[in-house]
């Protein structure tokens, strides 16, 4: 009863977090691309949001899918393909393809339940530090492919845990599928495989052959993909500085336990940041002090992300570290941490999430600026409003145009879009290349800008949140 209790808790939650935070640039990418558009033949001219509904709502082949990532994306196809047949059976909007990641969160978090279990671990402190996560809590709501992702990669960690312990090859076999469909759903699952197998090697070295017989078949799958998809989005990363790059993972590990705690602090921020530190550091120390029987696979799983991303930054020259990233090792430091934390560090630590999560849910500092913007422009009702196109058209004007009222009126900047004379609201979004090279020539740093027309020296533009 007691985890009816907790996934009860879990799933208004999770359904809250989706519900209250606006639609994001990359969840863009994947509502088009189920939808057959994925690049949107938004109108050359100004348009309404009610004019387009219809992009958003489409239904796409999996061949279709699959050509159009291959052709400009960095994804494998199965959570597109999972996404496709939820909305076509559930609906088209954006809050349902939330729900779809929201199943796949929940599952997950059952599976982590039973092998908590299995492993002797605390199962409540476990499943509430992963829980409480800002990083587990936002990859396990957004649309896109971490959370069927995780939930495939926990069933593998459990099934090969199971095969390990009772000695059946046809568990490591389904535990090695799994692993290979959590490469399938998101690349960078397979550094949680390779850490699980390694594992495995050292622990029951004649089931690993029924393990790579489940995982490999997979493999040329996903090569097929990522070799097509190689050269897309170049620019997304900084360059790779080792310095920088241990920084970054440190900061963004915090953040993904913790979130932006200490931009909610204000002035404070230093000292909610020192103790933060001090919960963390104090944490890996009762882990020591305390390890449990299975604390080496569990470390071994929480540092395989943040040493896989350190490697392929030094591989391919850049630095892909984000929070989002990062929540594949969460999962793994619930268990490591939960047998170790002293009741009153885990209560801290657990009070502190909870902090996290609510500004998940409700601080704007932890949202994408697309809907405020769209809400900002919507106080002028009848003026133009004045909307970059980005990149490619997808990330900035979707989240938008979906926010928007179906009557505003709006015009997508592309570099050759020329205005027409009269006032207008020029929404400030500069969240791409191309979008922070517009935004950045009106010299705003407000949600809009109000621009009046030319002609009328007594009217200043004015730049307004």
């Amino acid at each position: 009863m007691k985890l009816v209790g907790f996934f009860a808790f879990a799933a208004l939650l999770l359904v809250a977090i989706a519900s209250l935070r606006a639609p994001e640039y990359d969840e863009a990418y994947s509502i088009f691309l189920t939808a057959g558009h994925a690049r949107p033949a938004w109108p050359q001219g100004v348009f309404t949001p009610g004019s387009v509904r219809g992009l958003f709502a489409g239904h796409a082949g999996f061949a279709r899918i699959a050509h159009d990532l291959r052709a400009g994306d960095v994804h494998p196809p199965l959570y597109f393909w999972a996404l496709k047949l939820w909305r076509q059976a559930v609906g088209p909007s954006w809050f349902a393809a939330r729900l779809l990641s929201v199943l796949f969160t929940l599952g997950g978090l059952g599976l982590l339940a039973r092998l908590a279990a299995a492993a002797a671990v605390p199962v409540y402190p476990a499943l509430f530090l992963v829980l409480l996560s800002y990083g587990f809590a936002y990859t396990g709501i957004v649309a896109r492919g971490f959370a069927l992702a995780q939930l495939c990669n926990i069933a593998g960690v459990l099934l090969i845990f199971l095969a390990a312990s009772n000695r059946r090859g046809r568990w490591a076999l389904a535990g090695g599928a799994a692993f290979g469909a959590a490469c399938f759903s998101n690349y960078l699952a397979l550094f949680t495989a390779c850490a699980a197998l390694l594992w495995l090697l050292f622990t029951r070295p004649r089931l690993v052959p029924a393990a790579l017989a489940g995982f490999l078949p997979w493999l040329p799958l996903c090569g097929w993909f990522f070799l097509a998809q190689r050269q897309s989005r170049l620019g997304q990363f900084a360059a790779f500085s080792p310095i920088r790059a241990l920084a970054l993972l440190a900061k963004d590990s915090g953040g993904a336990i913790f979130g932006g705690l200490p931009l909610y602090a204000g002035r404070l921020a230093l000292p909610v940041t020192l103790v933060l530190g001090i919960l963390l550091l104090a944490g890996v120390a009762f882990v020591w002090r305390r390890r449990h029987a299975q604390a080496r696979l569990f470390a071994l799983l929480s540092l395989a992300t943040p040493c896989g991303l350190f490697a392929l930054g030094v591989i391919f020259g850049n630095t892909p570290i984000e929070i989002r990233y990062l929540a594949f090792s969460l999962p793994w430091l619930g268990l490591l941490l939960a047998p170790a934390l002293p009741r009153a560090l885990l209560a801290a630590m657990l009070a502190g999430q909870t902090a996290a999560i609510a500004g998940l849910a409700l601080a704007p500092a932890t949202m994408q600026p697309q809907a405020a913007a769209a809400r900002a422009a919507a106080a002028y009702p009848g003026r133009l409003v004045l909307v970059p196109f980005g990149n490619d058209g997808v990330g900035i004007p979707g989240p938008f145009i979906a926010s928007a009222p179906d009557n505003m009126r709006i015009l997508l900047l592309r570099p050759a879009t020329v205005p027409p004379p009269g006032p207008a609201v020029m929404a400030m979004l500069g969240i791409d290349h191309e979008s922070r090279l517009v935004v950045a020539r009106m010299g705003c740093a407000g949600a809009v800008l109000l621009l009046q027309p030319r002609g009328q020296p007594d009217q200043q533009h004015e730049c307004r949140q």
